[in-house]
């Protein structure tokens, strides 16, 4: 006698942790929106070329200071208005999002490859490399952030290249501690020992057996550490110590329109609205990345 099963006593489908992870980001209302803003903003430097009405560089003598469009002698022609030399503000905020956004993951990169590398290290070797690593860290992190910043930008020169270069080096102790406080929990656990037990060697141990168990931290501190890098980078860019002109950078469209405040305030409203909408837009991606990799602040349906 054969038996069927009902398909309501079935087994419910498995769900892989990283399907689980994406929908409980997805519940995140304002992650969802700010990752959506994100793309937006992603698609747009990427398209700026095409998308830009205008050239960032190019300037209209005729219309210098132009309002943006709803404001009284505003034209669609310059939709958010000119600057003080006469180059379309859109256009420059579109091509400084590319700028930006290539500050933010270059930075990135270069504090969290290194910063992974020397916490592992710092994790496997607690007596020797761990102290001389982490003093150094202290050492960093006991100096105000953007001060090394300024500091480092001074000695090597002031350029987008060596800006990133400052930036990844003041978000370096942030990896590096994270990275070796993660690691060091994992160390305990019984599939670590296994791997010992069964002759895996060290650096397979910290890249193929540790490393895998620590990136929801990593990953959330990185998103976190963009929008750092993006705010670190116009700060510099506003002290004449990052991108220099006519780049487009919006930092240094601030600082161009610090004599213009009163006069024409779109000139600092608008790259000034740029770095608020993108940094907080990075923050809600971060805050939802944490609750969603998580398992101690996951929803369940």
């Amino acid at each position: 006698m054969s038996t069927t099963t009902s398909p309501a006593l079935a087994a419910p489908a498995a769900v892989s942790p990283l399907a689980a992870s994406w929908r409980g980001f997805l519940r995140n209302r304002g992650a969802s929106a700010a990752l959506g803003f994100m793309l937006l903003l992603a698609v747009l430097a990427l398209a700026a070329p095409w998308v830009a009405p205008h050239s960032p560089i190019e300037q209209y003598r005729d219309a210098l200071l132009h309002p943006p469009v709803w404001s009284d002698g505003g034209s669609w022609r310059f939709v958010l208005g000119t600057d003080e030399l006469g180059r379309d503000i859109l256009s420059r905020l579109i091509h400084g999002a590319r700028v930006s956004l290539w500050i933010g993951c270059v930075s990135v990169l270069l504090s969290l490859l290194p910063g992974v590398v020397l916490g592992l290290v710092a994790a496997f070797h607690p007596r020797g490399w761990g102290v001389a690593i982490m003093r150094l860290m202290d050492i960093m992190l006991a100096l105000p952030s953007l001060l090394l910043a300024v500091a480092i930008v001074a000695v090597l020169g002031p350029g987008l290249a060596n800006t990133m270069l400052a930036i990844a080096i003041v978000a370096l102790p942030s990896y590096v501690r994270l990275t070796r406080a993660a690691a060091m929990a994992e160390l305990t656990r019984d599939y670590v020992v296994a791997s010992r037990l069964a002759g895996a060697g060290t650096l397979r141990l910290m890249f193929d057996t540790v490393l895998p168990n620590c990136m929801a931290p990593l990953i959330v501190q990185a998103t976190l550490g963009f929008s750092s890098a993006i705010l670190d980078a116009a700060a510099l860019g506003f002290l004449g110590l990052g991108a220099q002109p006519p780049l487009p950078e919006w930092g240094t469209m601030l600082a161009a329109a610090r004599d213009y405040i009163e006069r024409a305030w779109w000139v600092v409203t608008m790259p000034g609205l740029a770095i608020l909408l993108t940094v907080l837009a990075l923050n809600l991606m971060g805050d939802g990345l944490r609750d969603a990799l998580d398992p101690r602040l996951k929803q369940h349906d």
